[in-house]
């Protein structure tokens, strides 16, 4: 009886251990948290989680705060769309230096361009603001939220949305010319490699820092006039049609783009693209019928 008595003590120790080591290695008691204090995290890691968030099928979860607070109607700097909540930024008229004799043969030689102000969407057309208008939302990365630029949208596209948007509220929206683009792009026309400066990991979501996907605009720092995603993030449809040879024969005041061409330009390189692919003077083109999971646009409102 002593010996049953020695046996059970023995088994009654060896479960509670067990047990106690169990309830350690369930993976749910893992600890990982960054720091006990949210406040002490740092900004990368913030940026970390509200951008990067790859789940199943490598779709990423918009955890992005709302866009910068839209700045009153009234001020000079900046007008706001009041169907979709666009914000546009005031573009001050001047003359500067187009291209990148460095770059593609297509970007050379560079010229002098003058153009009058107009104003410029501070963020590309979201999915939000799409969806808004047309009632549809065509992006592939659908998943990615309403705050990242729509994509997947063709240049014949884009003329229904600014046509439905002027039609609503009786504006003057309409793409970019390529000339305006790029002196937004430069901060007015500085000499900058990227939209808002020489280095692209602050500026830009390219091919080594953006996961294989778009992101929420603003994110990234702006450039010079507060302008986010001009490099990188996606390609963006302009109003010209494209000819390789164009810089030669180029208008030097308010340049619209070749008078014959069947295909449309885009600006800006996407997050699909390396680095060189996402500088300020890169141009390509697409035909204005086809849609891409890469290519978006932003809006410009004239004031002339």
């Amino acid at each position: 009886m002593a010996r049953l008595y020695l046996l059970l003590i023995i088994i009654m120790s060896v479960c509670i251990t067990t047990i106690a080591f169990s309830a350690d290695s369930v993976p749910g008691n893992i600890n990982t948290s960054v720091a006990v204090n949210p406040t002490a995290a740092t900004t990368s890691s913030k940026r970390s989680i509200t951008t990067a968030n790859v789940l199943k099928k490598g779709s990423i979860v918009s955890q992005k705060p709302a866009s910068p607070a839209l700045v009153s109607a009234s001020s000079s700097h900046s007008i706001i769309e009041p169907a979709t909540g666009m914000e546009f930024l005031s573009i001050p008229s001047g003359c500067f230096l187009m291209g990148d004799n460095a770059g593609d043969s297509d970007e050379k030689p560079v010229h002098n361009v003058c153009l009058d102000a107009f104003y410029i969407g501070k963020l590309e057309v979201t999915q939000k603001q799409w969806l808004h208008l047309t009632g549809k939302r065509p992006s592939f990365f659908s998943s990615c939220g309403d705050n990242c630029p729509v994509e997947s949208v063709s240049w014949n596209d884009v003329q229904e949305f600014v046509h439905k948007l002027n039609n609503l509220n009786g504006g003057t929206y309409r793409l970019a010319t390529e000339a305006e683009w790029e002196y937004a792009c430069r901060s007015g026309g500085k000499t900058e490699r990227f939209c808002g400066g020489d280095e692209v990991n602050t500026v830009a979501w390219h091919d080594k820092s953006s996961n294989s996907q778009p992101h929420p605009g603003g994110d990234k720092r702006p450039n010079g006039l507060g302008i986010y995603d001009m490099s990188g993030n996606v390609w963006e449809w302009v109003s010209d049609r494209y000819d390789k040879d164009y810089y030669s024969q180029s208008s030097a005041s308010n340049p619209e783009g070749a008078l014959r061409g069947s295909t449309r330009v885009i600006r800006g390189g996407s997050w699909y693209n390396d680095s060189r692919n996402v500088r300020a003077s890169i141009r390509s083109s697409d035909e204005p019928d086809h849609r891409s999971i890469n290519l978006g646009f932003r809006l410009v409102n004239s004031t002339r």
